[in-house]
């Protein structure tokens, strides 16, 4: 059975693939203009020494991102 959750429950060094924009508005904007879109895959590679961002992105906005974990990851 897949694995769905939210991008920022992700631990560093996982695989998933991007499933679904849970928002709308200015940040699912700009999440699209950064290449975040439904099929994609991604890999959580850090986060910054407090825990937020995560990378390029808020916590914030990766509480709108679904993911389905890559088997192996």
């Amino acid at each position: 059975m897949a694995s769905i959750l939210r991008l920022s429950q992700l631990l560093v060094g996982s695989k998933a693939t991007v499933r679904e924009l849970a928002s709308q508005g200015p940040a699912a904007l700009r999440l699209r203009e950064m290449g975040v879109l439904p099929g994609v895959a991604i890999t959580l590679m850090r986060t910054a020494p407090l825990g937020d961002p995560l990378e390029t992105l808020r916590k914030a906005e990766a509480e709108h991102i679904m993911v389905e974990m890559v088997d192996g990851s």
